[in-house]
């Protein structure tokens, strides 16, 4: 079953349990309520008619009264407690008498009397001068009530259906638009699934939808990303090991078939060499790139980023002296973060080396802390990195002039984010290039 229908069966199923429970509880309270108010008025009606009364002097007349009480429209009793005596009333003999039969029984704090096989709402008020004991009784039938109540019941019914007609529409058009971009996002999907990138399309939609169909247009973007980086990681692996295996067996072959001198031999050994050597530091690296990407885990440990630039410098340095690169350091900060120091080590080694094979002259590492982040940069004065490589500087095999195998900023960027860090590349003022690597600070222990 679609989901449309899944909610619009909820939801008027909800709706008729709502409903239901509602009239419930209305029945039940509404004849209590009619009850009460009923009283209330005859009360009210009461005090009326005892105010009029009370203004005749003297004894009441009350067969010179009558008329008055007739006009009134009401039905109730003048009942003189002293005789036991109904002086007057407005409802039949029969009930009179079965009052007046029945009047001791009935106890003065009962709402409802039963008087001749029939129930009233009653209420009583003690007449003046109050030596004459005489009260007015006045009566309201409880099937009257009765007859408010269901005319009430069938109205609110009425209401009832026409706002649940109105509520299931609305409801079909509400979830027919929130299915709607479920559905559109469906077939995006399925495009998806078929790999078909640059068909899919972004859909209209709002709230939490929104969110999913962000997220899935993210996912598909970073899919196929991944798909044409794995592309070209065998295109660029295929070709990077490609080149020295050529050159070994191009040599390997002349050595065998005696094509080469002694002389050219020896130096033909000499390069086989020298590419084995080339061959297996690409194979090395590329290993530790997938293994660390494919790790979710490292063991780190709270670190001086100090200390590490220390000993980055220290390593660097004969490299450096060799081109004659001199390595400025600024650290305005002892901070510690939550890494794994030998592999952070080896990232910082493959900035920096990157950072002395392209300077000019100086090569600047400077640490400092800002927003509750430690920031290490590594910027150079050289010639900057080319507009068309910085996006991809990061990836695999992507080496700008004088790079070697392409892996040593994909290894450091892998590393830097299994530590939960961050890595960017720009160029600088100067002309150079400028890598900043940032953790989250953490409190020593």
């Amino acid at each position: 079953m679609k989901l449309q229908y899944q909610l619009n069966i909820a939801f008027t199923l909800l709706l008729m349990v709502i409903l239901a429970t509602t009239g419930f509880f209305i029945h039940s309270l509404l004849l209590d309520m009619l009850i009460k108010d009923e009283q209330r008025q005859l009360e009210q009606k009461g005090e009326l008619l005892v105010n009029v009364l009370a203004e005749q002097d003297g004894r009441l007349d009350f067969n010179e009264f009558s008329g008055f009480l007739h006009e009134q429209d009401l039905q109730l009793f003048l009942y003189d407690r002293d005789r036991d005596q109904v002086l007057f009333s407005t409802l039949s003999e029969r009930v009179s008498h079965e009052f007046v039969e029945t009047r001791q029984m009935i106890k003065e704090s009962e709402l409802l009397w039963d008087i001749a096989n029939e129930k009233y709402v009653t209420s009583k008020i003690l007449l003046y001068p109050q030596e004459q004991r005489v009260e007015l009784i006045l009566l309201t039938p409880l099937k009257d009530l009765h007859d408010v109540q269901r005319e009430f019941i069938a109205r609110m019914f009425v209401v009832f259906i026409i706002g649940a007609v109105v509520a299931i529409i609305l409801s079909y058009i509400l979830t027919n638009k929130l299915v709607t971009p479920l559905s559109r996002l469906k077939r995006q999907l399925k495009k998806i699934e078929k790999r078909q990138f640059d068909d899919t399309k972004r859909i209209k939609a709002t709230g939490e939808i929104k969110e999913v169909e962000q997220s899935v247009f993210e996912m598909a973007e970073e899919l196929n990303h991944y798909m044409k980086t794995q592309q070209a990681f065998f295109q660029n692996a295929s070709h990077e090991l490609k080149t020295p295996l050529m050159t070994i067996q191009g040599y390997a072959e002349g050595i065998r078939d005696r094509v080469f001198t002694e002389e050219e031999s020896k130096k033909g050994l000499d390069i086989m060499v020298v590419e084995v050597g080339r061959l297996k530091k690409i194979i090395n690296e590329m290993i530790l790139l997938a293994k660390l990407e494919s790790d979710k885990e490292d063991h780190v440990s709270q670190v001086s980023i100090k200390d590490v630039i220390v000993q980055v410098i220290d390593r660097a340095l004969p490299v450096a002296s060799e081109q004659n690169i001199v390595i400025e350091r600024r650290i305005d900060s002892d901070s510690v973060v939550n890494i794994n120091e030998e592999k952070f080590l080896r990232a910082l080694l493959n900035i920096v080396f990157n950072g002395i094979r392209h300077a000019h002259s100086t090569v600047t590492i400077t640490l400092y802390e800002k927003n509750k982040h430690v920031y290490v940069e590594v910027a150079d004065d050289g010639d900057g990195i080319d507009e068309s490589l910085l996006p991809h500087i990061f990836h695999r095999f992507v080496k700008g002039d004088g790079g070697e195998s392409g892996l040593g900023l994909a290894i450091s960027r892998a590393i830097v984010e299994l530590a939960d860090g961050k890595i960017k590349a720009k160029n600088n003022e100067l002309g150079g290039a400028t890598f900043t690597i940032y953790f989250p600070k953490v409190k020593k222990k």
